[in-house]
């Protein structure tokens, strides 16, 4: 090569350096499969022995193994990494599964995550059980949570939708048969009520009713009226709507017992009653849940107490009566009043966004997941739909929701409007819903008769 080439040379491998490092910033999304995922993939495939043997995830080799290696080659043996399946590319990480050796277990791999991503040089790396003995390492390339990309939506089941992207790059998925009750908590802006657009929107594609309880004068939930079988838009209107609710669950336990069978066709819930008599779901989505325990008067103080009665009871029977509770407010605490404690008990699911207090985030998680208090406090408000999402088995992960217009969630609405079911009870609740059909608009301008 001449001499005048080389700084022509060194110019373009430093614009290219340039230009790559621009566009692992500002396009991730188009930089880790061009780029990242090679590199990524090389790094694990060449050092995952020497990066295990740092993390100290390596074990002592059989005795057999031993023997083996000192006929054959007489060096010393070294410990041995875990067995590592193939590693397949995503279109945000890579994945690929590990052999846990006797005497390690999940923990040990979970605890040197931030070491391995470090190592290998990647956003983030997540454990997830994959079976007995296995684990499954969840490589992501980037920051998947900074412009949400949901995956490819699984095949529809009844009461089971993607709601959120979690930081692993899997659908944080709302499985109502699941975790039947759940917690979700926001300050102003924070996301929550794009949350709840998501819910709505995917549950008004699926053969379920739909209750709202909105004491916010109904400006939340008033836009999904043409699917909702009922709404609530002031405590005293919940005061009403809520005993109709418990008689309903308490008429379908009336109906379970009346067709529960016996042996192997026996059941305790409505999911095991034949389809032609199995009632519809019911979904309760109650907005600003501390609208209800607040009270100015003794009159008031009596109905708050029916109220969160009435609550706490759908929360601990509805589930086998197929009626599930979405719970959401700004504030959530102990000093609401008497039972707010009890019926986050009965709520499972938890999902946290930014809140202005520490107290809030306590509520919601603190309990269940006491780490992840801190990092729910940490949400910063320039990160709306980022939440921390966990459940009473103790897991908890970062997700965020993907934005949803309040006109396309309504228009899904009124678009699914067919899929309102007849609930007698619910009728007197029934929002109304204004003709929306545009007027005729005459297209050549009337002119007056002229003598």
């Amino acid at each position: 090569m001449s001499e005048p080439l080389i700084p022509v040379c060194l110019a373009v491998l430093v614009a290219l350096g340039i230009g790559a490092a621009t566009v692992r910033t500002r396009y991730p999304a188009l930089y880790w499969p061009v780029l990242g995922l090679p590199l990524a993939l090389a790094r694990v495939i060449v050092s995952y022995g020497s990066v295990m043997d740092s993390c100290g995830l390596t074990v002592q080799p059989s005795r057999l193994r031993v023997l083996a290696v000192r006929a054959a080659t007489r060096r010393e043996v070294r410990p041995v990494p875990p067995r590592r399946g193939l590693v397949r590319p995503t279109r945000t990480g890579l994945r690929f599964r590990i052999r846990l050796a006797p005497g390690q277990e999940p923990a040990d791999v979970a605890a040197s995550t931030e070491r391995l991503r470090h190592a290998w040089g990647v956003h983030g790396v997540h454990v997830a059980l994959a079976g007995p003995g296995f684990v499954e390492l969840r490589l992501v390339g980037y920051d998947v949570l900074r412009t949400v990309r949901m995956p490819k939506p699984a095949p529809a089941r009844p009461l089971r939708l993607p709601v959120a992207l979690r930081e692993d790059a899997t659908a944080f998925v709302r499985d109502y048969l699941a975790i039947p009750h759940q917690l979700t908590l926001g300050a102003t802006l924070s996301g929550k009520s794009m949350y709840l657009r998501n819910l709505v929107a995917g549950l008004a594609r699926q053969p379920v009713a739909l209750v709202g309880i909105d004491c916010k004068r109904g400006v939340e939930l008033a836009p999904f009226a043409p699917r909702l079988s009922a709404l609530a838009t002031d405590p005293a209107e919940a005061a009403e709507l809520l005993p109709v609710l418990v008689r309903e669950m308490e008429d379908r336990y009336d109906l379970i017992k009346a067709h529960q069978g016996d042996g192997e066709g026996i059941t305790s819930d409505v999911w095991g009653l034949p389809d032609e008599i199995r009632p519809v779901p019911v979904v309760l989505v109650v907005d600003e849940v501390a609208e209800l325990f607040l009270t100015a008067t003794k009159r008031d103080e009596e109905r708050r107490d029916e109220m969160v009665t009435h609550l706490i009871r759908l929360a601990q029977l509805g589930r086998a009566a197929g009626i599930y509770l979405e719970v959401c407010g700004q504030r959530f605490g102990a000093e609401l009043g008497k039972g707010a404690t009890m019926l986050r008990a009965q709520l499972t699911g938890r999902v946290c966004h930014r809140v202005n207090d520490e107290a809030s985030a306590k509520m919601a998680l603190g309990d269940i997941a006491p780490e992840a208090v801190a990092v729910a406090c940490s949400i910063a408000p320039e990160q709306p739909g980022l939440a921390v999402a966990g459940d009473t088995s103790g897991g908890w992960s970062r997700i965020r929701t993907p934005y949803l217009s309040l006109a396309d969630a309504s228009t899904v609405c009124r678009e699914s409007a067919a899929f309102v079911p007849d609930l007698p009870a619910l009728k007197h609740f029934r929002p109304v819903v204004p003709d929306l059909a545009p007027a005729l608009v005459p297209l050549i301008k009337p002119r007056p008769a002229t003598g």
